[in-house]
């Protein structure tokens, strides 16, 4: 398989519910599923070349689901922007295993997340009241934990919600380079997949980019696919409440039960060495690998990153 299928579920929220975009890969009916979460600006397909050596490697049929967090990819947005936070996304991805399991049991669940994916894992993985289908067996949390330098806060607060138009993919995978040099050394064709579902015609929505209309032919202009008012919480934040959600993280992590593989670039200016190696001592007592020349975030693309992903979930 070379393509992920597209699918949706119906979320709830405070303004009535929302549609949430996921790609499967593998068998859609296997009993043993794992959820790949991304970060704050990305978006499901960033999974793709994990995903395939997933569902490649593993010794019996895997479904690998990686949704579009709401407000992102083919996602609705929210009315509300201050509802795009973890506990509305952790909400989302009860209901869509809810609905995935009524579809076909699943027996094992993993969780792969990055950054933001990583928080929401660690909401599934320490909350023991979520009315999950089954209980997460094996966590990877790449490059995140309980406490977020407050640099990279500021670097990420910068540049989300900008809402440029680019005037082709080409020029859109350039500009978004100078932002993500963090995640490593990337071939020319790999970033250029990479970027490719990170965009949408730039015709596609209305001017204030909250309705969907067909693109006008022979337009190559696109923007970004993510809905700008996901700067609102983020630019919200104050030190008080930055300190308090950190507590709240650690308390979630140290709830977890479930082996735990925490990935780190070895450059990353978001999560911290100190606060690794205390992952490493509390809670679940992260297994830690890392990855030179690399910041934040592994994107799983170079074999050796995908590799150690792939030992831990299916060995």
């Amino acid at each position: 398989m070379t393509d992920p299928v597209l699918d949706f579920v119906q979320c709830p929220d405070a303004a009535g519910g929302h549609r949430m975009a996921f790609w499967q890969w593998g068998a859609p009916d296997a009993a043993h599923a794992v959820l790949c979460v991304h970060g704050l600006t990305r978006q499901g397909r960033d999974f793709d070349v994990l995903a395939q050596r997933l569902v490649a490697d593993a010794p019996h049929p895997l479904r690998v689901i990686c949704p579009d967090v709401v407000g992102r990819g083919r996602s609705d947005w929210l009315a509300d922007p201050m509802a795009y936070q973890v506990p509305q996304y952790a909400s989302d991805m009860v209901a869509l295993l809810q609905q995935l399991h009524a579809r076909h049991p699943i027996a094992q669940l993993d969780h792969v997340g990055t950054s933001m994916g990583g928080l929401i894992g660690m909401v599934l993985a320490g909350h023991r009241e979520l009315p999950l289908p089954v209980s997460v067996r094996r966590l990877v949390l790449n490059d995140v934990g309980p406490a977020i330098q407050a640099a990279a806060i500021a670097r990420i607060s910068a540049y989300v919600g900008q809402g440029a138009v680019y005037e082709s993919l080409e020029a859109a995978a350039a500009a978004m380079w100078t932002l993500s040099t963090g995640f490593g050394p990337h071939t020319p064709a790999q970033w250029l997949a990479l970027s490719a579902p990170m965009v949408v015609p730039a015709s596609a929505r209305s001017a204030d980019g909250r309705t969907r209309q067909a693109p006008v032919p022979g337009d190559t202009r696109v923007r970004l696919h993510y809905d700008p008012a996901l700067a609102v919480p983020l630019h919200a934040l104050t030190p008080e409440a930055i300190v308090q959600a950190e507590q709240a993280a650690w308390a979630l992590y140290d709830a977890i039960s479930a082996p735990t593989l925490l990935i780190r670039g070895a450059e990353s200016d978001l999560l911290s060495a100190a606060t690794a190696a205390a992952m490493r001592e509390r809670g679940p007592r992260a297994r830690l690998v890392e990855f030179e020349g690399v910041g934040h975030a592994p994107t799983f693309v170079p074999p050796a990153q995908s590799d150690a992903v792939s030992a831990f979930l299916l060995n």
